[in-house]
């Protein structure tokens, strides 16, 4: 059974034939994340006269989900909420606008592949913890298997050369 876990993991997470299959991954969620970012960025609810003002609301919704014997959002999360996130919404309006368009942008090229992963599953995890389901578990699965491929994950793309490129010019400033 061991043998066949090593094989299935070497074909997945090593193998340069399962890149195929990643780039599907990739462009799948790497559109969802460049399309939800675009929708933000073209409303001045969050970028631009009124910015802040939807982030304000979904953060406010989620306080509301504190209560209760089982709360969608832990008290924790919701000091983090109060005490970082409210008070830096305009600012947050920004980053999550340009931060989801960015990642989009990245899975799509394959450029970074793995980092890109990695900020979108942190964003889906975000969501999550501030009582939002939605599509957030099946983007963050997605994710997290990205981030375990990295190497061959990003091979139809941009990884193929930055990575290349990147690797050499560190094993010649040494």
């Amino acid at each position: 059974m061991s043998k066949h876990r090593s094989m299935f993991a070497q074909f997945f997470f090593h193998n340069t034939q399962s890149s195929w299959l990643w780039l599907l991954v990739r462009v799948y969620i790497g559109w969802e994340w460049l399309y939800a970012g675009y929708e933000k960025v073209i409303n001045p609810v969050w970028v631009g006269s009124n910015a802040g003002t939807a982030i304000t609301g979904f953060l406010n919704g989620s306080l509301g989900k504190t209560g209760g014997l089982h709360p969608d959002v832990s008290m924790s999360y919701a000091y983090l909420i109060e005490h970082i996130a409210l008070p830096n919404a305009h600012t947050l309006s920004y980053v999550i606008a340009f931060g989801e368009v960015a990642i989009g942008a990245m899975l799509i090229l394959g450029l970074f592949t793995g980092i890109a992963a990695f900020l979108g599953a942190a964003l889906n995890f975000n969501f999550m913890f501030a009582g939002t389901v939605s599509m957030n578990p099946y983007w963050l699965l997605g994710e997290i298997f990205l981030i375990l491929a990295w190497r061959v994950a990003g091979r139809i793309g941009l990884d193929r050369y930055v990575l290349r490129f990147l690797s050499r010019s560190v094993i010649n400033s040494n």
